[in-house]
């Protein structure tokens, strides 16, 4: 690794820019990000996927090794990626920051603590409950009715025994008793809000909003209401700043924010990706999980609140992930009727692609196993669908590998950027934007609400959150919310089970199927293989 203050200077940034984390980490200064509403110079690079197996089809690699393959043939490029959750890390995935020769450094600093960002989250969102549950116990002036708090605690693990709780209990000493329950930080508002605020007025207006409940009278109580948005911005004063960190051959990454892709908006922060885009030529970034969920959001989401859009799209495939898509096993290659089956899945995301105007360029992920017949059935598929799509061997080469995929990206760049193109507008109602997401991205003939959900919508109308965008909380593994449809299910509803509102992140959270905001562990945990040695390296991530 070069010393981080060396990574600054490939994008003219000065040492005293940084607020260091050692010798291969910083944060940029508030004083260097830049002003809310500029419009960067550096073109952005999307890179989304179809919908991965459970191992992941390395979307992060693909991200860092096109950001490497820019820089091996002389571009100025700097990544804009989500910090790692600890959940993840300790469970399936057993570390987020790429793979092979194609990695975040240092690596083990960034899967675990990092710089502290996930950690003040998790604290920010926490003393919102507190205060919370605190003007409940001594019956404050805003009248809270304890059964009608929804605001729940978060924890960065993945620990399903902690999905319902019950809280208070002991003696009046103890407070008031109630349901509730955890979440995983990634999947707090507090964390989605980091990464859609600008600067830091933005952080305490959208602090401020959020909604924690109701009083007896049904009026919303706020966590201005209860007086916590300063403290909450004061435990979010560092982390609202990117951190800047290196790859594997030293380009430039600005690591911010983690939210879930499936059960949030999967995006690394505004602040981040603009920061990037007015230092570098080029800015790779990317959306969580497949273009149904990540992608998709960045759009709807992302892109509409800060007034950012891409140059391009880039989507990664596997021929392992189509197997899974065309009924085969993902660990034994060579069926091509397996990978011809799955094709559709990916025409499906090309499609998807094309709603918001882009032709996708297709990066053809290698794993050790494939073979070249398989590979080539997919090159030939992307051909006949009038579409670039170039071999990916980043894991294996580094930069070198990914050399076609970033002159296919440039040549993709050559042409018009597609003018913006959401698929909504905000005055939509809520059930006709969940229905366009549905049955656009997903393919869903119809959307199912169950009476739950139509109350909170009812509600949401009653109130006047009814123009917010939504974010769809879905399964990564299908295009159904049925993780167990794989392929290109048709003709499938989607069940809306119930409509949140988030309203400091500026959506209403639409949960589907049985999604769940607080993961477990697998059978198996990746922490079972995560050790320290006797010199004090931590080894397995």
């Amino acid at each position: 690794m070069h010393p981080i203050i060396d990574i600054a200077a490939k994008l003219n940034l000065k040492p005293d820019n940084l607020m260091l984390f050692g010798e291969h980490m910083a944060k940029l200064r508030l004083s260097v990000l830049p002003e809310k509403g500029t419009q960067p110079k550096g073109k952005i690079v999307l890179v989304s996927a179809i919908n991965p197996t459970r191992m992941g089809e390395g979307k992060t690699t693909v991200s860092i090794g096109l950001a490497q393959g820019l820089a091996y043939i002389g571009q100025q490029v700097a990544l804009a990626l989500r910090e790692p959750s600890l959940g993840p890390i300790f469970g399936i995935k057993g570390g987020g920051t790429g793979g092979g020769r194609c990695q975040l450094e240092p690596s083990t600093r960034i899967n675990m603590h990092f710089t502290g960002d996930m950690h003040a989250v998790g604290a920010a969102h926490n003393l919102l409950t507190a205060l919370l549950d605190n003007a409940v116990h001594f019956r404050s002036g805003l009248d809270l009715e304890h059964r009608q708090v929804f605001w729940r605690r978060v924890l960065d693990m993945n620990d399903r025994s902690l999905r319902q709780a019950v809280i208070g209990l002991g003696g009046q000493l103890n407070g008031v008793p109630r349901e509730t329950g955890f979440d995983i930080t990634a999947a707090s508002e507090v964390m989605a809000i980091l990464c859609l605020v600008e600067d830091l007025a933005d952080l305490k207006a959208r602090l401020g909003r959020i909604l924690v409940g109701f009083d007896r009278s049904g009026n919303p109580v706020t966590a201005q209401s209860l007086q916590a948005t300063g403290a909450m911005a004061a435990l979010l004063h560092d982390a609202i700043l990117p951190n800047l960190v290196q790859t594997t051959e030293g380009v430039p990454a600005f690591v911010h924010g983690g939210p879930f892709g499936n059960i949030a908006h999967g995006c690394n922060s505004v602040i981040a990706t603009k920061a990037a885009a007015t230092c570098a030529d080029w800015v790779i970034t990317e959306a969580g999980f497949g273009f149904d969920l990540g992608a998709e959001k960045f759009f709807d989401l992302k892109c509409r609140s800060s007034g950012l859009w891409p140059n391009t799209v880039v989507l990664v495939v596997t021929a392992r992930a189509l197997r899974v898509h065309g009924g085969g096993d993902p660990s034994r290659p060579g069926g091509i009727k397996e990978i011809e089956r799955g094709l559709p899945h990916l025409e499906h995301h090309v499609e998807s692609v094309r709603s918001f105007g882009f032709e996708p360029v297709i990066a053809i992920n290698r794993f050790v196993g494939d073979t070249d017949a398989e590979l080539s059935a997919i090159e030939q598929y992307c051909t006949g669908l009038g579409l670039n799509s170039a071999l990916f061997t980043g894991f294996a080469d580094g930069g070198a590998g990914a050399e076609a995929l970033a002159h296919a990206v440039i040549a993709a760049t050559a042409r018009p950027q597609p003018p913006v193109r959401y698929l909504y507008d905000l005055n939509d109602s809520p059930e006709d934007k969940i229905a366009a997401v549905a049955r656009t991205i997903y393919g869903a003939s119809e959307v199912e609400f169950s009476r739950a959900a139509r109350k909170d919508l009812e509600r949401i109308r009653a109130l006047g959150y009814d123009r917010l965008p939504v974010c769809i909380a879905k399964t990564h593994l299908s295009l159904s919310s049925d993780p167990a449809k794989v392929g290109h299910p048709e003709a499938f509803p989607l069940p809306v089970e119930s409509v949140r509102i988030a309203a400091g992140a500026g959506y209403l959270l639409v949960m589907t199927g049985d999604i769940v905001t607080m993961p477990g562990l697998p059978h198996d945990p990746a922490a079972h293989r995560i050790d320290l040695s006797d010199d004090g390296d931590i080894m397995g991530v």
